[in-house]
């Protein structure tokens, strides 16, 4: 039931519309007075308050810059005569949601509260909304306790409130957006866009005008003006994931952007000022693109003013557990299953496999597990899953005394792959069971890469 406050110095006046917003169903309360209207709203939060504007003491639209900071601000709706509507109007642009001319009709004055109200109870839900994503990505909320991540996670509050730009790195999988959006939602800029772009997934004609936006008549097609995602992106925050695979000359506009806080649409003339806050993500070396000349190392100090460096999922096994257990409660609501925890083998089991496609490639083998098991996941559930070509099964393996070297072995299931795939590493890539640029990424690591053609498309 919504709340209306009724705030009029003149009782018969009250009493009508407090008698018309009964029958209809509102909860209403009425005050003499604007001192005595502001106590109420203190109180009760109203999401309509329907004022008289002309009032001894405070007038109605004074009452507007008397309103509580600190709370949703209900729609206010004026009262007002014929000779006083221009009031009514400025007052409107002070931020009143409608007025309403006397002698009041019971009819207009139903649509106008109405109206109010539908406004409000979009409002409020789109409050929840942020509240809920705020939630989800509180940076409390990013799942891991291992020592690195603690760190990750202090660098993260400490960053969150300021404007600093902010490079993530770290193999595919890790889990960049999300450090990206937990930055954004406990920052000043959370109430804002969060605009999440993959620069390698753009084409490199499209991509400035992706970002930029164009003029209507700019190139064939431009039929009319579009706003590009920096633009759109105002006050909020511009995730730029694989910054790396960005073109040279999109890179100089991106540091001029960064540099000067400002646009140019393509096809346009006028600067416009934007207000955006860089978080750029990467899985590649970028020193090393930096001295190949394939990244600008100034835009490259730009972007790293703060840095946060993802750790493979291997190297924080610790955390598997705590993984394990979300996903399994994720997918639990999601698919309307009971699916238990699994028991200490299956946990060793996982704990101890190589993940090579990191949290992406464990959420996807839980999510398989759950849809598939009625009780606890047991290790039947997930040992076809963990299997690699051309080796026995990860979970079958001996070790050694001597131990493994997780690197080489990789190394060589790579070389496999490509032997097997005669050289497509797109062919390869699937074979491995990872994303193509989880791949390119790993041959470059491991200087294989030459004779391949890095295809984007595949």
């Amino acid at each position: 039931m919504s709340v209306v406050i009724v705030i009029d110095d003149e009782p018969r006046q009250r009493n009508i519309l407090k008698t018309i917003l009964d029958e209809e169903g509102y909860e209403v309360h009425t005050a003499a007075s604007a001192e005595k209207g502001l106590v109420m709203i203190r109180e009760l939060s109203p999401d309509i308050v329907v004022t008289d504007l002309k009032m001894s003491g405070i007038s109605g639209l004074q009452l507007l810059d008397h309103i509580p900071e600190d709370i949703v601000k209900p729609a206010v709706i004026l009262m007002t005569a014929y000779g006083t509507i221009s009031s009514a109007v400025e007052a409107m642009k002070k931020g009143a949601f409608d007025y309403l001319s006397k002698p009041l009709e019971k009819d207009s004055i139903l649509l106008t509260v109405k109206k109010a109200d539908e406004r409000m109870q979009l409002l409020k839900e789109n409050i929840s909304l942020k509240k809920e994503l705020c939630g989800k990505f509180s940076i409390e909320g990013v799942v891991g306790s291992s020592t690195r991540m603690n760190e990750i996670i202090a660098i993260a509050k400490k960053v969150a409130p300021t404007p600093a730009t902010v490079l993530i790195s770290g193999e595919s999988g890790t889990g960049k957006e999300l450090i990206a959006r937990a930055i954004h939602y406990n920052s000043p800029r959370s109430a804002a866009p969060f605009t999440a772009i993959n620069c390698a997934a753009i084409p490199e004609n499209l991509i400035e005008s992706e970002l930029f936006g164009y003029e209507a008549g700019a190139f064939t097609g431009a039929a009319r003006r579009k706003t590009g995602l920096i633009e759109a992106s105002n006050r909020g925050t511009l995730f730029l994931d694989e910054i790396g695979d960005l073109p040279l000359l999109m890179q100089t506009k991106l540091l001029r952007v960064i540099q000067d806080r400002e646009i140019r649409r393509v096809g346009g003339n006028e600067g416009i000022k934007v207000d955006v806050r860089i978080v750029a993500a990467t899985n590649r070396d970028l020193e090393k693109d930096v001295a190949s000349g394939r990244f600008r190392e100034d835009l490259y100090y730009r972007l790293r003013v703060v840095t946060v460096e993802l750790p493979p999922l291997r190297d924080r096994k610790e955390d598997i557990p705590q993984f394990v257990g979300f996903f399994i409660e994720k997918y639990n609501r999601e698919f309307g299953k009971r699916v238990g925890l699994p028991g200490e083998g299956v946990i060793k089991s996982l704990t101890d496999y190589y993940w090579p496609g990191n949290i992406r490639q464990l959420e996807a083998v839980i999510e398989r597990a759950v849809i598939m098991c009625d009780g606890s996941i047991s290790i039947d559930d997930i040992r076809g899953e963990l299997r690699l070509p051309g080796s026995k099964g990860i979970l079958d393996m001996e070790i050694p005394d001597e131990g493994i070297n997780f690197e080489e072995m990789e190394k060589e299931l790579i070389k496999k792959a490509l032997l097997k795939s005669n050289n497509v590493a797109a062919k390869a890539a699937r074979l491995l069971g990872m994303s193509y640029k989880t791949f390119w990424y790993r041959l470059e690591k491991f200087g294989l890469h030459e004779g391949h053609t890095h295809d984007t498309h595949d």
